[in-house]
């Protein structure tokens, strides 16, 4: 299968190696100094499912490539806009297009400018980074990676089905949805309140849910995207609040979401595609969201100074 992976960082970087590694015609399309450590020495996981190097080709003009079968969109949520139309000279009558981001608007976001056609609803669960003092080096340190996706008119396909037998012979852990926007809402509702409460906070997750103010915060921005999760067709319930502080309530003390990470560091983060969103949709849809406008008011202008050249 040949396969383009669009974002070859953290995600993106360690699905393509694994694809790769099964004899997979896989392109990476970095930039910078990731892209050149790539072309000069391949690109290196370091993975608790065990280590690799990958000497599949590089290159950050995605029209030398060509038609594909498969894109997968490993790039930043916040990234997904600007790299859509560029995705075009990847895209054939029989490619398809999985998006791997946290959000809820880039499947919508990708078929504004590709169509409805190649476009699954898709996201992945990893715990990695990219080496910040190594270019070209993927780390994957917890939790076993996977993939999941499907058609967004819930239907089950042949075509959907024919990439989840790639990922499985590659070794990757792949499941197939026919209510791909509920996954995609409850991932969300585990990483947006998250991420919010804590950038806003500065506080690892173990301080964050045992102080009892902050963990009220916490429970209120659940509640909110719950329900805005509900009025946009996604099969959230009472439960799965319940569950996600469970969840968040298991993860090591000093757990931090990848926007906290990179607002505290002063990176362009996913701001506004997690919160940001939030706050639009909230207000399309009618659904209070009071907590999320603060936060979202509070982290705006460090997020606009991170983006400010240099």
């Amino acid at each position: 299968m040949r396969i383009a992976v669009y974002g070859s960082g953290a995600v993106g970087g360690y699905f393509g190696a694994r694809l790769a590694a099964a004899g997979h015609d896989v392109t990476f399309i970095a930039r910078g100094a990731h892209l050149e450590e790539i072309k000069k020495n391949g690109l290196r996981l370091s993975s608790i499912n065990g280590d690799l190097v990958s000497r599949a080709p590089a290159t950050d003009d995605p029209s030398s490539i060509g038609e594909v079968d498969l894109v997968l969109v490993g790039v930043k949520a916040w990234q997904v806009p600007a790299v859509a139309p560029l995705m075009r000279p990847l895209v054939g009558p029989a490619t398809l297009v999985v998006p791997l981001q946290n959000g809820v608007e880039t499947a919508v976001q990708l078929r504004e400018v590709l169509g409805d056609g190649p476009v699954l609803g898709g996201l992945c669960r990893i715990m990695s980074v990219v080496d910040v003092t190594a270019p070209g080096h993927i780390v994957h340190t917890a939790a076993e990676p996977a993939v999941v996706f499907g058609e967004l008119d819930r239907s089950a396909s042949d075509r959907a089905e024919r990439i989840r037998e790639t990922f499985a012979a590659a070794g990757v852990a792949v499941r197939l949805s026919t209510d791909i926007n509920t996954e995609i809402w409850r991932k969300f509702l585990l990483v947006e309140p998250w991420g919010a409460v804590g950038s806003a906070s500065r506080v690892p997750i173990g301080t964050l849910r045992t102080a009892p103010e902050s963990r009220r915060v916490l429970e209120h921005a659940l509640s909110e995207v719950a329900a805005l999760a509900r009025a946009n067709d996604a099969a959230i319930g009472a439960d799965d609040a319940v569950q996600i502080m469970t969840r968040l309530d298991s993860l090591p003390d000093d757990g931090l979401p990848s926007m906290q990470r990179d607002i505290t560091a002063g990176r362009p983060s996913e701001l506004d595609a997690q919160v940001g969103a939030v706050v639009r949709l909230g207000a399309r849809d009618g659904v209070a969201v009071p907590i999320h406008e603060t936060i979202y008011g509070c982290l705006l202008p460090m997020e606009l100074a991170s983006r400010r050249p240099a």
